[in-house]
């Protein structure tokens, strides 16, 4: 079964998220009618919306978190009813061994995201990272492991 994962801006404006929606929709389309598991960190924006559209496709959901405590430390209230639904329509979900919720633990969780997927959707705009574990260094990781990455930023999309 293949294995699709995400990376992708927390920070989306809500146009933007209807049009990412649109194009994820599409790029997974293909994989629908023979199955496929989408793999996420499950942040606020691209990956929650990627997440969305995996489970209304049919597909399995996949989720790697940086921390155990990850949903207390990091979630913000506004986003919990969201993330707690996701979370419960997951088939599997990982925990990275980290204290506390923070760069490292983030890269290192979509590290682990990268070696679970057999190819990346990365919803970039194709700018440098806003920190250490941010979506450029994701997608840099992703090809230097050579996983095909693609590329979702359609015409119109911003950021907050």
């Amino acid at each position: 079964m293949m294995k699709i994962g995400i990376t992708g801006h927390s920070n989306l404006t809500a146009a933007t998220e209807k049009l990412v929606r649109e194009a994820i929709r599409d790029a997974l389309t293909p994989y629908a009618a023979k199955g496929f598991t989408g793999v996420t960190c499950l942040a606020k924006g691209a990956d929650q919306v990627f997440a969305q559209v995996v489970l209304e496709a049919g597909g399995d959901l996949a989720v790697v978190l940086p921390s155990p405590n990850y949903r207390d430390r990091k979630v913000k209230p506004a986003n919990l009813a969201t993330f707690d639904e996701l979370l419960s329509g997951a088939t599997e979900i990982a925990y990275l061994p980290f204290e506390e919720p923070g760069r490292d633990a983030y890269m290192a969780a979509s590290e682990e995201l990268v070696s679970r997927s057999d190819l990346m959707v990365a919803v970039w705009d194709g700018g440098p990272a806003g920190g250490h574990g941010g979506t450029a260094d994701v997608v840099t990781y992703a090809r230097e492991q050579g996983r095909k990455v693609l590329v979702v930023w359609p015409d119109g999309a911003e950021r907050e």
